[in-house]
């Protein structure tokens, strides 16, 4: 095997498995469709379960963990009075918002 052909199956193998962790993160359901909900500004916990039919309030709390943790959302407490939390795309989560469009455009010219 020649030099550029380890070399291409090494890229092959990195992007791979690059593209395995993005979709096994991102195919968990709600999690594309929170952060499409974040995408153009703060929103309430409220609003977002409001803004998602069928997302049941504790696997919201457990999505906006998720995706805390991963480094794609911010979470900002506001004291008050009234206390409330608002989420917020983060830098890496705002540079994740243009691939998602355009699978979303793939998905609506291609899948049924």
């Amino acid at each position: 095997m020649t030099a550029v052909n380890e070399e291409q199956q090494l890229s092959c193998r990195v992007r791979d498995a690059a593209l395995s962790r993005a979709f096994e993160f991102l195919g968990r359901r709600w999690n594309a469709a929170v952060l499409g909900k974040l995408h153009d500004g703060p929103v309430g916990f409220r609003e977002l379960s409001r803004g998602i039919d069928g997302i049941s309030d504790s696997v919201l709390s457990n999505r906006l963990s998720s995706l805390v943790s991963a480094g794609l959302i911010v979470r900002a407490v506001d004291e008050g009075p009234p206390v409330s939390v608002s989420y917020t795309l983060t830098e890496a989560g705002r540079a994740l918002m243009p691939a998602l469009d355009q699978i979303a455009l793939w998905a609506n010219e291609h899948l049924p």
